[in-house]
């Protein structure tokens, strides 16, 4: 262990993402950020210039040097954006029962019509089918379509302004989750070394196929679920992808707002079943845009995944350009722990807990969960290279910390986002002796526990050997 290495820890389990923007992009915002409790720094690739992120980047790669301890950065590619064209006039008032075309050719937009600059849309809708402008906020029933047109009529009308948004509920279009934005933007985000992709408009299990092709192992993948059609795919997108995303606000708009709590619920437990890293995203401290609190229901939303489990919960425009990222981070931090210290939440995630799957590693796992609660050890300590070791350990929801030893820098980054990990970065270990003693001085070290008490200690041996969890010992901590 190096001798300057500085002491640091969290104090809570459920992670938490921030999204870098305009308001937090110097290097003194992004490190109060992390103080404040950020442990994944998101990049949104829908906004702002390449050099932008990269610049961003850099200077968390700065703060992570400062402190010593591993900061994971997610790029969240665009994906494809299904517009309106413009008005000729400037916005246009439609009412209920009106005629609306939506036409493929070029036209000057007005009250009867306007272009649809998306083949793909013609090609996947039929008559009956409902059309959402503008966030839901227009709803349209299409009566008659062909290849290049849609004649509808207006069942909710509302202002109309040129660019709005198109949703098109039910169906899976023809469409590739990577627009050549989007893999430029991929290009560019392996180069600069992010840690997670977040896939947009993912619909079909081949679209995770495809991305993972151009990502080659570079970075893990986060399927963002926000297309009600990805849902009828849910085990087999959840089995493809290293980590999950619940889009809440796209997934509000394509289907009804009373859907989405209980469809949350089911992603999480399919995401922890399955022992990938779910994050619950999207309005959960709106408000804290402008306002320096929340309201009460945020704050219980923010709770609600807490409670369920969710390995992480994410802020937007709350820190990429609010008028107080500072105060949402604490507020979601302070959410965090007090739900963490509550009975009921330890109730709660026992009550949802999955047999272990037929391995030595997962039993091994388990096995260390049961052991450290019978022994009343201060951590779990896993030595990985790949991270398939302290994933197994974070999907059994112990309730001591997991503390993660791995040479791999970019394993210990990622494990940024994995539920109750508390990555370091470590010289490679000759033997697993040497483990034990180096876990028991790291755990000391970084306020873990202090001599006298016990850790439990798992890892492959041999090492090197990626998923071959195999061995457990408890270990005493030692002055």
């Amino acid at each position: 262990m190096p001798k300057k290495r500085p002491s640091f820890r969290r104090t809570r389990q459920t992670k938490i993402v921030a999204t870098l923007g305009p308001a937090t992009s110097s290097a003194e915002a992004i490190r109060k950020l992390f103080e404040a409790g950020v442990d994944v720094f998101r990049l949104n690739f829908s906004h702002g210039k390449q050099e932008d992120h990269a610049a961003r980047l850099a200077l968390i790669r700065e703060v992570e040097r400062e402190f010593d301890h591993p900061i994971a950065v997610m790029a969240d590619l665009q994906g494809p954006k299904l517009r309106l064209g413009t008005f000729a006039d400037g916005p246009v008032k439609l009412t209920e029962g009106q005629s609306f075309r939506l036409s493929l050719q070029p036209r000057t937009g007005d009250a009867t019509g306007v272009t649809l600059p998306h083949p793909e849309i013609f090609a996947a809708i039929e008559p009956g089918q409902a059309l959402l402008l503008d966030d839901g906020k227009v709803r349209l029933k299409v009566v008659d379509c062909g290849p290049d047109f849609a004649d509808t009529v207006v069942e909710a009308g509302s202002r109309l302004s040129d660019r709005k948004g198109v949703n098109v509920p039910n169906a899976v279009l023809p469409l590739s989750p990577l627009t050549d934005k989007d893999r430029d933007d991929l290009r560019f985000a392996l180069d600069i070394d992010v840690d997670w992709v977040a896939l947009s408009f993912v619909q079909r299990p081949e679209d995770v196929a495809e991305a993972r092709k151009l990502i080659a192992g570079r970075a893990q993948v986060i399927v963002k679920l926000e297309k009600p059609a990805a849902i009828q795919h849910l085990d087999e997108l959840v089995e493809l992808t290293d980590a999950v995303m619940v889009a809440r606000g796209d997934l509000g708009v394509e289907m009804p707002a009373e859907d989405v709590p209980s469809l949350q619920k089911r992603i999480i437990r399919a995401s922890r079943q399955a022992g990938k890293p779910v994050i619950v995203a999207t309005q959960m401290l709106e408000s804290m845009i402008m306002s320096p609190t929340p309201t009460r229901a945020e704050a219980s939303d923010v709770a609600t995944a807490v409670f369920d489990g969710a390995d992480a919960v994410m802020l937007s425009a709350e820190t990429a350009s609010g008028d107080f990222p500072l105060e949402a981070v604490t507020m979601m931090d302070r959410i965090a722990r007090r739900v963490e210290k509550d009975p009921i939440y330890r109730t709660i995630l026992d009550a949802v807990h999955y047999d272990p799957e037929n391995t030595s590693a997962d039993a091994i796992s388990a096995a260390a969960r049961q052991v450290a609660h019978t022994i009343g050890a201060v951590a779990i300590a896993t030595y990985t290279t790949s991270g398939s070791t302290t994933l197994r350990a974070a999907r059994e929801r112990p309730e001591v910390p997991i503390l993660c030893l791995t040479s791999n820098l970019q394993t210990a980054r990622r494990m940024g986002l994995c539920w109750g990990v508390h990555a370091v970065h470590t010289e490679d270990v000759n033997n697993f002796t040497e483990m034990v003693g180096k876990a028991c001085r790291l755990a000391r070290h970084d306020g873990f526990g202090s001599a006298g008490q016990r850790i439990v200690v798992t890892a492959g041996v041999p090492f090197g050997t990626p998923g071959n969890t195999n061995v457990l010992r408890i270990a005493w901590i030692e002055d």
